[in-house]
């Protein structure tokens, strides 16, 4: 008698062969240049993005204020002189001025003359500055020194005490003219800047192969220099942008600024201050308003001055 052997499903021979490994997504490799890097931290520095929410919501807020009130301070009911100087409540968030005004609704109001002046002032400076310190960097020789002998005697004349002399003899004020004295005023420290930068950047190898190349002068200064020297430029125009407001508001606070019935923070405290001790609301808003925007351009300017320079990585 023999065993009846049942067998079972074959086995599947065991493969040892080592499986490989599945292969990585990898990630497109970030190209290394000043602008990238920069561009990298700042979205990563929470000042930078404090700063930058800030300039935004103050910009918005100069170009349409009519989106946070319920009206305009020129409309014909819009001062009451029986709510003179009353305090803030839940209906008016800053009280009344002397007037009887809404002072949260000056304020925001207040916003667009004194940004117009930061934004147009960097603007001009930065424009006018670049270009002639551009010239004077590359050209080098009798327009360099003509260039920085005609520099130094703008450069002598303090911002504050130079606007006054000449808003004082210009008359009218408003945000256009305020604008243009200071450029006026403010552009040999962006021509000192950007002079020395191009100096600094018009020997380095990439211009020698460029000239070697055939390049001609115009596309080396613009296609090579410009770039690589205009970043000290940037950061000083961001943080000027700031101090030009504050220049702004103490022309105005001294009356030679922007005049009535236009409104600006500095005229707003100008008004304010002799009611300080009686009313303090009345010159607290403004004043907090003036700061937190100085504050905010002060904070971006400084974070792509961290950005822009290789020595503070």
């Amino acid at each position: 008698m023999s065993d009846t052997i049942t067998k079972g499903p074959e086995a599947q021979p065991e493969d040892n062969t080592p499986k490989a490994a599945p292969e990585k997504k990898q990630k497109p490799e970030r190209v290394a240049s000043l602008w990238s890097d920069a561009l990298y931290d700042l979205r990563r520095n929470p000042i930078f993005v404090i700063g930058a929410v800030l300039v935004t919501f103050l910009v918005v807020l100069s170009i349409v204020p009519q989106w946070f009130t319920d009206g305009s301070p020129f409309d014909g009911g819009a001062c009451d002189l029986a709510n003179s100087l009353k305090r803030p409540d839940a209906e008016h968030w800053f009280g009344y001025d002397v007037q009887g005004c809404d002072i949260y609704t000056r304020t925001v109001w207040g916003a667009r003359n004194s940004i117009i002046v930061g934004i147009l002032t960097t603007v001009m400076v930065t424009v006018v500055g670049s270009l002639l310190g551009l010239l004077a960097g590359w050209k080098g020789g009798i327009i360099d020194s003509i260039l920085s002998r005609f520099t130094e005697i703008f450069f002598s004349i303090p911002l504050l005490l130079g606007g006054m002399l000449i808003m004082s003899m210009w008359g009218e004020g408003n945000a256009v003219s305020v604008s243009v004295v200071m450029a006026v005023l403010g552009w040999p420290q962006i021509f000192r800047i950007m002079r020395a930068s191009v100096l600094a950047n018009k020997n380095n190898d990439y211009v020698m192969a460029a000239r070697a190349l055939g390049a001609g002068s115009g596309r080396i200064t613009f296609r090579h220099i410009l770039p690589n020297a205009i970043a000290p430029v940037i950061v000083v125009a961001a943080i000027s942008l700031g101090v030009y407001i504050g220049a702004e508001a103490a022309l105005s606070y001294l009356g030679i600024g922007v005049q009535p019935p236009q409104i600006s923070w500095g005229l707003m405290i100008s008004d304010a201050s002799v009611r300080f001790l009686n009313a303090p609301h009345v010159l607290l808003f403004p004043s907090a308003a003036l700061s937190v925007t100085v504050l905010a351009f002060i904070m971006l300017g400084d974070a792509v001055r961290d950005a822009l320079d290789p020595k503070l990585r």
